[in-house]
């Protein structure tokens, strides 16, 4: 009785041993079909095997979620109706059952914020209104905002709390303080790029030679900076008049008292302020010093030094931005304050002192190419004042040219604005006739007073 029972259980192993064994050989098959579909575009052909394997065997293999978005959103594309809807819920699912069956592969804030965008997308085929497709990217942010960093998503969450504002479904409170949210968290993301694409610029401005794989590397950074820059400025746009001064003041001087020792509360309505031009209000005097009090910083000092400056306290002022930029630790924050400080230093006419910082932040964050757009400028202003001759006033465009072109070399967010502005300030150096007549074709140029740089003739 026993020997018999042991061959039983052991037929029986081999049953379900030879079961799996065909199942394996049968999702094997069917996974090497639609692959081979799948890379040549072939989505069509590549469903009814995808769908087998993918049904049998959701485990098998992660191509089944790699090729799985491809196909259903190849189906979603060419597909109308209610055919087109269940196509659009798959690919939910898909996702869904992605990072369920390969957790160490997929990122809930990637996914989750990739569901919202279709919905999004698909927001009248799906029937869905802002309310659910806000939630959806709330869930993303929320549970893994780290992984939630596609700027067009980042961009959408941003503009569906604007819709839900307009339809009087969130306090204009809820939507500055998103704004803010998702604005540090671009800050955030530009700091990461910023940081990776770096090295990249340096080691190509040194005259080095990128390895096989860093241009690809850098044309992905570049890429991701010009993304998250328009999505500032989009995001500015989408919040337009809704963030005047007509509104801001009477918001933060309802809530001061409540938040008058909240330094973050503080610091965002103290920058919404100063974005939106409302600093002659004696609101925001009132702002920047319970500001500086609560937590004096970088960010503190700059905001008292505008304050000074507006009394025409401007040695003080200056001291105030030396502070700031001396107390920020971050590179990247660093560059950025030592661009401000130039500008700053620019509207009023130090434009030694200018350049001085300007130049700081290149040597902080040299993928930024405003610093150099911002000192040709002031070369170009200063053309008529620098040089012994009108053929050598006018020889400083041809710096200011120079200058300009870096920053569209280096940032390719500047890139248009850049041989805009080279091409303006060539017009305006001397012609080749002139350099024929004057017979120095070639030679050095020294540009004398704060400029204290040379530029050589072109050859003609």
């Amino acid at each position: 009785m026993k020997t018999r029972l042991t061959l039983i259980l052991a037929a029986l192993m081999v049953s379900v041993n030879l079961s799996f064994a065909q199942q394996d050989e049968e999702c094997m098959n069917n996974l090497q079909i639609f692959s081979e579909f799948a890379k040549k575009k072939n989505y069509n052909d590549a469903y009814q095997p995808w769908m087998a394997v993918r049904t049998k065997c959701p485990k098998f293999n992660r191509a089944i979620y790699q090729y799985g978005e491809r196909i259903l959103d190849d189906k979603i594309q060419n597909s109308n109706g209610a055919e087109k809807v269940a196509f659009i819920n798959d690919l939910l699912l898909l996702w869904d059952q992605s990072l369920e069956y390969y957790p160490q592969y997929y990122k809930k804030g990637k996914v989750y914020g990739d569901k919202a965008q279709l919905m999004y997308d698909y927001k009248k085929e799906l029937k869905l209104d802002n309310e659910t497709v806000y939630k959806a990217f709330d869930k993303a942010y929320t549970e893994d905002k780290d992984n939630f960093d596609n700027p067009k998503g980042l961009y959408t969450y941003f503009s569906v709390m604007v819709d839900l504002f307009d339809e009087k479904k969130r306090a204009v409170q809820e939507m500055f303080d998103k704004y803010d949210d998702l604005n540090d968290k671009v800050e955030t993301e530009v700091i990461k790029y910023s940081g990776l694409l770096n090295p990249l610029v340096e080691k190509e401005e040194a005259g080095k030679t990128l390895t096989d794989k860093e241009p690809s590397y850098k044309k992905s950074y570049e890429s991701y900076l010009n993304a998250y820059d328009q999505i500032s400025s989009g995001m500015e746009r989408k919040l337009g008049d809704r963030a005047n001064c007509e509104v801001l003041i009477p918001l933060y001087e309802r809530d001061f008292e409540q938040y008058k020792t909240d330094d973050v509360w503080l610091k965002r309505s103290v920058n919404r302020m100063y974005a939106k031009e409302c600093t002659d209000d004696p609101l925001y005097i009132k702002l920047v010093k319970a500001y500086d009090a609560a937590a004096p910083s970088s960010d503190t000092k700059v905001f008292v030094a505008d304050l000074l400056m507006k009394d025409g306290k401007e040695s003080e002022a200056f001291k105030y931005l030396e502070q700031a930029y001396s107390l920020e630790t971050d590179p990247i924050k660093k560059a950025n304050r030592a661009v401000k400080i130039g500008i700053t230093l620019k509207n009023k006419g130090r434009y030694a002192q200018a350049r001085t910082y300007l130049e700081n932040s290149l040597r902080l964050n040299p993928s930024n190419g405003r610093p150099h757009l911002l000192i040709a400028s002031m070369y170009a202003s200063s053309a008529n004042s620098c040089g012994d001759t009108n053929f050598n006033k006018r020889a400083v465009f041809w710096l200011a040219a120079q200058e300009a072109e870096k920053a569209g070399r280096l940032d390719p967010t500047l890139r248009g604005l850049s041989e805009q502005s080279k091409t303006s300030y060539e017009a305006k150096a001397p012609s080749k006739s002139e350099i024929f007549q004057e017979g120095n074709s070639g030679e050095t140029i020294n540009i004398s007073c704060w400029i204290g740089r040379s530029i050589k003739v072109p050859n003609v």
